[in-house]
C-alpha cells in the first residue's frame, strides 16, 4: 500500500459509517466513526507521527478505532469496512457515487430491486423510482441526471489522487529516472490512470513494485505494465535511455496529440511509438522529447498545452517558464476557520500560510444564509472582524474577507454597510442549483456586478465526478466580470477546480483571476498546486492572478476596484 494519508484515514471511517447506516447496524458505532473522521480532518499533525503514537490524544479516536486505523495504516485493509462491504452487493456500493443519495435512500432503492447504477438509470426512466415512497417524479428526474453523470465519471480519478499515486510510484522507482506522465503531468482536472515513465526494463520495474502494486501485469505489445494502487489504475512505461524521449512524448499527450504526431511522422517516412522513432526499420536515438520533434521538424509543445483546445492557440501562449507557479502566490484568499465550518483558528491558518512560504492569509468564512456551515450572523460577523483587526495590530499578516452567499435574486447575504467593513468580498452560490438557465444567469450577473464584490467564487458550482455545473450562460457572467472588474476564482480544491481551464483559456486576456484554496483545514492550503495546474493549462502568467500581489498591493487593488464603481 502507498503511504497512508489523512484523507484516506478519514475516508475509510466515513465510508464505513455510511455502510453501517445502509445495513441498519450499530448507529452508535457509525456516529463514532464519523466523529473520529472529523477529528482527523481537523488535525495538521504528520500522519506518520499519528500512526506511530497510536493516535494518542486525538479527540474521538478511542482505543478500538485507533487499533483499527493502525492495522489499516500497516496493511491497507480497514477490517470494519471490509466486513460491512462484504454484506453489500458491489452494484449497490456504486450508488453512493450518485449525488443526493445517502444511506437511507440507497436502502430504499436496494429493497426495491435497484442494485446498480445501470438499474437505477432504468428505474428513473421507467417510473419505478418515482413510484417509491420518499422519491416522486421530480426526485426521479434529478436522480436520472445525477446517475448519468456518475456513469460518465466512474472511470476517472481526481487530479490530486492521480498526482499522489504517480508521485508514490516515482518514489518506489527511484534510480530509474521516474517521471510523472499522462493526464497528471498535463494537469487535467481528472485522470484516467496514474502514469509514470522510467528508464529501464520490465524486470527493473517489477523488482521495485512487486508487493506494492496489485495485479501488476504486462500490457503486450506495449512497453507497459499496469496494475492498481489502492484501487487506482496505474501504468508504468519503460524504455532504454536512447529512446526515452519517444516514450515520454507518447505517454505525455492527449490521444489527439499523439495521433497527430504519429501521422506527421508517417507522412515523412517515420514510424513513431512508445518503443521509439524509426526510419526504414532503423531505430533513431531520441533520449529527449525534443530529439523526437527535431527529427520530425516539428515544434515541441509544452505538456500543459497538449490538448485539442490548444491546437490553434498554443504558439501564442506564454512559455512554461513564464506561467504562474505556486511560489508566485503571495496571498491565500478565500479560506475558512472555526468561525464558520473550518477546523482551525485564524492564527493557526496564518501560521500554516507562512510555513508554506506565502505572505498573508485572506479569510473567507461563510455568511448567515449558509446556516448548515455555521454562517456568521451580522453580530458574529462584526466580532469576527474585530478579532482580525486585533490580530493585525499584533502583527499577523491577515485580511478580513468573507464568502458571502448569492441569494436567489442575485442580491448578497449582507447589507452594503456590513460589506464595507471587510477588506475584500468573495461571493458564491451555495443553494438553488436547479434554477433554470435564464434565472441562474441573471442571478450571477447581478452578483458579479455588485460594487463591493471583489471575487466571484467557484463560478459554475461544479463538483468534479459528483455534480456538473448548474445551468447558466457562463460567457454572459464572465462578460459582466470583465466590465465590472470583478476577479474570477479558480477554486484550487481538487473536488472543484472551478473555473474550468478551458473557459479560463478562452477568457485569459480579458479577466483577472484568483487561485484560491477554499481551505477549511490548514493542510488544505497546500491545494494551491492543483489550482496552479489549471491556471497553467489556461496560459496564465502571474500578472493575470490577483493573489500574486503582496498584501498592501492587493488592498490597493480592492480600493481601485471599489473607487471605479463609485464606492469609497
Amino acid at each position: 500500500m502507498a503511504e497512508v494519508t489523512r484523507k484516506a484515514l478519514s475516508g475509510v471511517l466515513k465510508t464505513t459509517a455510511d455502510l453501517l447506516d445502509l445495513l441498519g447496524q450499530e448507529a452508535f458505532r457509525a456516529n463514532a466513526y464519523r466523529g473520529a473522521a472529523r477529528s482527523l480532518e481537523a488535525l495538521d499533525t504528520d500522519v506518520g507521527l499519528l500512526v506511530e503514537s497510536g493516535f494518542a490524544g486525538v479527540s474521538k479516536v478511542g482505543k478500538s478505532i485507533a487499533a483499527e486505523l493502525a492495522v489499516y495504516a500497516r496493511t491497507g485493509t480497514f477490517e470494519p469496512l471490509e466486513d460491512a462491504a462484504s454484506q453489500v452487493p458491489p452494484g449497490v456500493l456504486g450508488l453512493f457515487r450518485v449525488r443526493g443519495l445517502g444511506p437511507k435512500k440507497i436502502r430504499a432503492l436496494w429493497d426495491a430491486g435497484i442494485d446498480s447504477l445501470e438499474t437505477l438509470r432504468e428505474g428513473a426512466r421507467d417510473g419505478r423510482v418515482a413510484a417509491l415512497k420518499g422519491f416522486g417524479p421530480r426526485s426521479a428526474g434529478t436522480i436520472l441526471e445525477a446517475v448519468e453523470f456518475a456513469l460518465s465519471a466512474q472511470e476517472r480519478q481526481f487530479l490530486s489522487t492521480g498526482l499522489d499515486v504517480s508521485e508514490g510510484l516515482a518514489a518506489w522507482l527511484d534510480g530509474l529516472e521516474p517521471r510523472v506522465a499522462g493526464d497528471a503531468r498535463r494537469g487535467l482536472e481528472t485522470v484516467r490512470a496514474a502514469r509514470v515513465t522510467v528508464t529501464g526494463t520490465a524486470e527493473d520495474v517489477t523488482a521495485r513494485l512487486a508487493g506494492r502494486v496489485e495485479d501488476l501485469n504486462p500490457v503486450d505489445p506495449k512497453p507497459l505494465l499496469s496494475g492498481r494502487v489502492d484501487g487506482v489504475p496505474v501504468e508504468i512505461a519503460y524504455a532504454p535511455a536512447e529512446v526515452r524521449g519517444a516514450l515520454d512524448l507518447m505517454m505525455g499527450g492527449s490521444t489527439v496529440y499523439r495521433e497527430e504526431l504519429r501521422e506527421a511522422a508517417k507522412t515523412q517516412g517515420f514510424d513513431l511509438g512508445g518503443r521509439g522513432l524509426k526510419r526504414d526499420g532503423t531505430l533513431l536515438p531520441t533520449p529527449t522529447e525534443e530529439d523526437v520533434t527535431r527529427a520530425l521538424s516539428l515544434p515541441l509543445r509544452p505538456a500543459e498545452y497538449r490538448e485539442p483546445e490548444h491546437d490553434e492557440v498554443w504558439e501564442t501562449l506564454p512559455a512554461p517558464e513564464d506561467l504562474v507557479t505556486v511560489a508566485d502566490l503571495r496571498g491565500m484568499l478565500h479560506t475558512h476557520s472555526v468561525w464558520s465550518d473550518g477546523a482551525a483558528t485564524l492564527p493557526e491558518m496564518v501560521e500554516e500560510t507562512m510555513r508554506l512560504g506565502h505572505a498573508y492569509l485572506g479569510t473567507g468564512d461563510h455568511s448567515r444564509a449558509a446556516h448548515y456551515a455555521n454562517g456568521l450572523s451580522i453580530e458574529r460577523l462584526r466580532a469576527y472582524i474585530r478579532e482580525i483587526r486585533e490580530l493585525q495590530r499584533a502583527g499577523l499578516p491577515i485580511l478580513a474577507g468573507a464568502e458571502v452567499d448569492i441569494l436567489e435574486d442575485g442580491s448578497l447575504d449582507y447589507p452594503d454597510e456590513e460589506l464595507l467593513g471587510l477588506d475584500y468580498v468573495v461571493t458564491s452560490v451555495h443553494s438553488l442549483f436547479t434554477l433554470d438557465r435564464e434565472r441562474q444567469t441573471e442571478r450571477l450577473v447581478r452578483a458579479a456586478s455588485h460594487p463591493l464584490v471583489t471575487i466571484l467564487g467557484h463560478p459554475t458550482g461544479r463538483l468534479l465526478l459528483r455534480r456538473p455545473s448548474y445551468a447558466l450562460d457562463l460567457d454572459a457572467v464572465l462578460d459582466t466580470c470583465e466590465r465590472s472588474g470583478t476577479v474570477v476564482e479558480i477554486n484550487a480544491n481538487a473536488y472543484r477546480l472551478d473555473l474550468d481551464w478551458r473557459d479560463a483559456l478562452r477568457w485569459r486576456e480579458r479577466l483577472t483571476f484568483a487561485i484560491n484554496t477554499d481551505a477549511h483545514v490548514p493542510s488544505g492550503l497546500s491545494d494551491t498546486r492543483y489550482g496552479v495546474a489549471i491556471a497553467r493549462k489556461a496560459g496564465l502568467t502571474p500578472e493575470r492572478v490577483v493573489n500574486t500581489l503582496g498584501q498592501e498591493d492587493f488592498l490597493a487593488f480592492v480600493r481601485r476596484q471599489r473607487e471605479g464603481r463609485g464606492q469609497v
